[in-house]
């Protein structure tokens, strides 16, 4: 049978020095960014938009940068977010972990020191004590206080690859837990506009529905009259009560989507309520030309890069496996049969070497375990070097998608504008039509809808608008630029950002009452 290992009785003086110069000569192969295939400019921005080289620069300050959007309010709830969320103390908690972990390994470079005390009863075997079989012996007592050494020597890298290795997860967990700090904060500027763009369908709503109530009520006295039939009359109530349930499906959307937003901000929902503030037009604008520096601020990107680098670190683990490894024992101490005699120095003792097992070990012969570890090790480096390139990819699409979205917007926008006020004059002309008897009032209903239909389009697409700014700004890593107030610059400065004009805001309908109708909203 092959043994397991190479055991050595004795060895020269000169042999210990030897090994621990090898500590220095560590397998671990050099560290190497995978070569990613960037774009020379994003399709969705302007051709000014060039790239530079990538240098890391995830550890930059981003700022606060939702302040762009000067609404106190959401400063206020992004506050309460980043000092209650549940979900970010939870990552926080996971970052002490991977740090407590580093700290660990880190302690396998020094020797690891302790000190005993305590008495051990024991009756040696007649062998043991070269007598014959059937000898008699006595037990004893035997009193040790003692302190012990112990130090693993790092032949080839073994231990200073597992430190490297804790110290890239570490860094990955810090990563992760700023790309967490940002999609919550995201989530919470994202969830705040959702709930103000409700606000403005509600008001929206309100107001239809109170003049739709007038007008029922004029229908109704004319009904009396005699002026109108039964038929006009059921019509107005029909679009007054479909204006009341759409408002209360209103109602119904805002009320989930204030309870999202308290569990963001770590309350119970019912402690927690926003008064209602219907949602303006955002006018900030994220600059199109991007380069490449807003990328590497990516949190996502960093950790995937660290789990490259502790995979890479694996790797050297897995092969000082093929390599001797040395461990170095002491103990030194008091040893007395009595408990008086302990410390008195005719008891002293100590011991050199290895106290269990050998000093110096090698595998012979493992059935190819240790380079399976190895192609294990090498495996998984190639694995995380996918993620990277895929979370490269992602970040790629995600900044192209937004990008999109509000480019796409702003002429999505200026048409729905240009509907509102198209219905509106439709809807002040069908008015007219309908008191010179021109025109029955089906088809002044049917304006009516086309006014509110083409209003609500145009909320929906003001909270688009919000919700694809703040997606480009998580895409982007955070804030922008490095010379302005929480990451923004004027447009004049290499146009990092600009506040750009709104566009014109949706004609308003007239409020001036017509006798026989109520105006159309």
């Amino acid at each position: 049978m092959i043994p397991n290992t190479i055991r050595i009785p004795s060895f020269k003086p000169a042999l210990p020095l030897l090994l621990l110069a090898l500590a220095g000569c560590a397998v671990t192969p050099p560290y190497q960014r995978p070569a990613v295939e960037t774009p020379s400019a994003f399709k969705e921005a302007p051709a000014e938009g060039q790239w530079k080289t990538a240098e890391p620069a995830e550890a930059r300050p981003r700022g606060e940068w939702w302040k762009v959007f000067a609404d106190p309010v959401l400063d206020t709830l992004e506050a309460q977010a980043a000092v209650a969320n549940q979900d970010l103390k939870a990552g926080l908690a996971r970052l002490a972990q991977a740090r407590a972990l580093q700290q660990n390994a880190r302690s396998a470079l020094f020797p690891q020191v302790g000190v005993g005390f305590g008495p051990t009863r024991q009756r040696p075997s007649p062998a043991s004590q070269g007598l014959p079989a059937e000898a008699e012996t006595s037990p004893a007592t035997l009193w040790r206080a003692q302190a012990s050494v112990s130090y693993e020597a790092d032949l080839f890298g073994r231990v200073s690859s597992g430190v490297a290795a804790a110290g890239a997860d570490a860094a990955q967990r810090q990563a992760l837990f700023h790309s967490l700090q940002l999609a919550i904060q995201a989530d919470v500027a994202q969830a705040y506009f959702s709930l103000r763009e409700l606000d403005a369908l509600a008001a929206l709503y309100a107001d239809t529905v109170a003049l739709r109530q007038q007008t029922l009520q004029l229908f109704q006295r004319r009904f009396d009259a005699g002026d109108v039939g039964e038929l006009e009359l059921a019509r107005a109530r029909t679009e007054l009560a479909g204006a009341e349930a759409e408002a209360v499906g209103v109602e119904r959307q805002r009320a989930v989507a204030e309870h999202a937003l308290a569990v963001l901000l770590g309350q119970a929902p019912a402690a927690f309520s926003l008064p209602p503030a219907p949602l303006g037009r955002i006018t900030v604008r994220v600059p199109a030309g991007l380069p490449s520096a807003l990328l590497e601020r990516r949190p996502d990107i960093a950790a995937a890069e660290q789990a490259m680098v502790a995979a890479n670190a694996r790797i050297g683990s897995a092969r000082a496996a093929f390599f001797p490894r040395l461990s170095l024992t002491g103990a030194l101490g008091y040893e007395s049969s009595e408990l008086g005699d302990l410390f008195k120095w005719s008891s002293r003792a100590f011991v050199l070497g290895p106290l269990v097992g050998t000093m110096l070990s090698l595998p012979i012969f493992d059935g190819g375990a240790r380079q399976a570890g190895v192609d294990q090790a090498t495996a998984v480096f190639d694995e995380e070097a996918a993620k990277y390139r895929q979370s490269v990819l992602q970040a790629f699409k995600e900044v192209e998608d937004n990008l999109a979205h509000l480019r796409l917007l702003d002429r999505q926008s200026a048409s729905q504008d240009q509907a509102v006020q198209s219905a509106a004059r439709a809807a002040r002309l069908s008015q007219l039509q309908y008191r010179e008897g021109a025109l029955s009032y089906l088809g002044v209903l049917d304006a009516d809808r086309s006014v509110l239909q083409q209003r609500r389009a145009a909320v929906q697409l003001d909270g688009d608008r919000a919700r694809a700014t703040v997606a480009l700004i998580r895409a982007i890593g955070g804030s922008w630029g490095e010379g302005g107030k929480d990451g923004v610059q004027d447009a004049g400065k290499g146009g990092e950002a600009a506040l750009a004009p709104a566009l014109p805001a949706p004609a308003e309908a007239p409020l001036a009452r017509v006798e026989g109708m109520a105006p159309a909203r």
